[in-house]
C-alpha cells in the first residue's frame, strides 16, 4: 500500500465512524467533549487490563495447577 491509498483508506475508516456513532451530526464543541470521553474510557480499559489481567491470571494458575497434580514451588523434597 502507498501512502495515498493508505491516507484515502484511514479517511474513509474515520467516516464510517463518524457514521455508525452519528458523530457527523454534532457541532464542534461536542465532538471534542464525545472523543475525549471515548479516548479516556479506552485509555482507563487498557491501563485497567494491564495492571489487573496479570494479577487475574497468576491466581487462576496458583488455584489450578494442584488440580493437575503439579507441585508446589514452595514444596521441597530432600533425599539423603
Amino acid at each position: 500500500m502507498d501512502i495515498k491509498s493508505m491516507k484515502s483508506y484511514l479517511y474513509w475508516l474515520y467516516c464510517q465512524f463518524e457514521l455508525i456513532t452519528c458523530s457527523y451530526l454534532m457541532e464542534p464543541w461536542e465532538k471534542v467533549l464525545f472523543y475525549g470521553f471515548n479516548v479516556t474510557m479506552l485509555v482507563m480499559v487498557a491501563y485497567t487490563a494491564y495492571i489487573f489481567f496479570p494479577v487475574h491470571i497468576s491466581t487462576a494458575f496458583q488455584f489450578c495447577l494442584p488440580l493437575f497434580g503439579s507441585q508446589r514451588e514452595n514444596t521441597v523434597s530432600v533425599v539423603k
